[in-house]
């Protein structure tokens, strides 16, 4: 049996079939080419359906279901996207445009939700049925799995941890709060820390590393701090220290098996996971050591939204 997940961006339409072993075995890449209405989206989606089939040498009639992983809030059980402003969707019925053009049931659910059931479906979170993801992107996104469910509350809202607040009345955030988690602890967050210090540490090895300040990544700071670089050393500690805060929050409102982070900056390994354990084991509310949340890097990347919502029609068969 075959289905499609499918990771619907604000640039990107992404494809793939995935089998019954979970695997990818077909892929599409279109362009979302915004701003423009649902109905020419869905023709993309579509489009790209067909091709990812071709990709994987099956027809589209050998397809089961359709999952679409979306910015913004989704109505899991009518396929309605409430509200996406990455999008410009409201009250937009996707998943019944979809419907319409392949005649195959789809399914609809928020990006950071899919990704994170993608990781307990085959992932770094395989063999758990509670699970938190929190991704560290251009901001800070949240997927919780509860008994093997994605959790949403009973609005479709619930999961965006990167907008608690882990420091009261501090820097502004996108959503419109000060303080929040995602102004900290995002890559976003990483590499505006990393200018400011650079500007204030004119001698700091962290500009011979980014050549300019246009140049600074996520690495830059952690490079320096491996060259014994105080200002590098300094950003990077702040960081840790801010990303364990939160991370402790989740976990004491949570207390998932396991507690998954991904993105760029998770490929500092140790450098990253070793300081955070020591920090969640330190602060985190937990009175049997032996029964306490584990720390792990997610591993299926760009794939895990299209794995999550291949599957999405497993959650409705539970």
């Amino acid at each position: 049996m075959y289905n499609i997940g499918i990771d619907l961006g604000g640039t990107n339409i992404k494809v793939g079939v995935v089998d019954d072993n979970f695997q990818i075995i077909g892929k599409s890449n279109i362009k979302t080419n915004l701003p423009r209405p649902a109905e020419e989206i869905a023709d993309s989606i579509a489009e790209g359906v067909k091709l990812a089939c071709e990709d994987a040498k099956i027809s589209v009639d050998e397809i089961e279901s359709i999952g679409i992983g979306t910015p913004g809030v989704a109505d899991r059980n009518t396929g309605v996207v409430l509200y996406s402003c990455n999008l410009g969707f409201n009250n937009t019925n996707i998943g019944g445009l979809l419907k319409e053009r392949l005649g195959k049931d789809v399914y609809v659910e928020n990006d950071a939700n899919v990704a994170a059931y993608g990781e307990v479906i085959n992932g770094a979170g395989k063999g758990y049925q509670n699970v938190v993801v929190i991704t560290l992107g251009t901001g800070v996104g949240g997927g919780i799995i509860i008994d093997g469910q994605i959790y949403t509350g009973f609005n479709f809202c619930g999961g965006e941890l990167g907008h608690s607040v882990i420091e009261y009345n501090g820097r502004q955030c996108g959503c419109g709060r000060k303080g929040c988690f995602e102004a900290y602890s995002s890559a976003t967050a990483l590499i505006n820390a990393t200018k400011r210090a650079m500007e204030e540490n004119k001698d700091s090895a962290m500009w011979e590393i980014a050549g300019s300040i246009e140049n600074v990544d996520g690495k830059t700071a952690f490079d320096a701090m491996r060259k014994n670089d105080a200002a590098g050393k300094a950003v990077v500690e702040e960081y840790l220290n801010y990303l364990g805060c939160g991370l402790v929050n989740v976990v004491n409102t949570f207390q998932p098996e396991m507690l998954l982070i991904g993105g760029g900056i998770c490929k500092e390994g140790e450098y990253l996971t070793k300081p955070l354990e020591e920090y969640i084991a330190r602060e985190s509310y937990c009175i049997n050591p032996e029964k306490s949340t584990k720390l792990g890097i997610a591993k299926l990347g760009n794939d895990a939204g299209i794995v999550g919502a291949a599957n999405l029609y497993r959650l409705k068969q539970a």
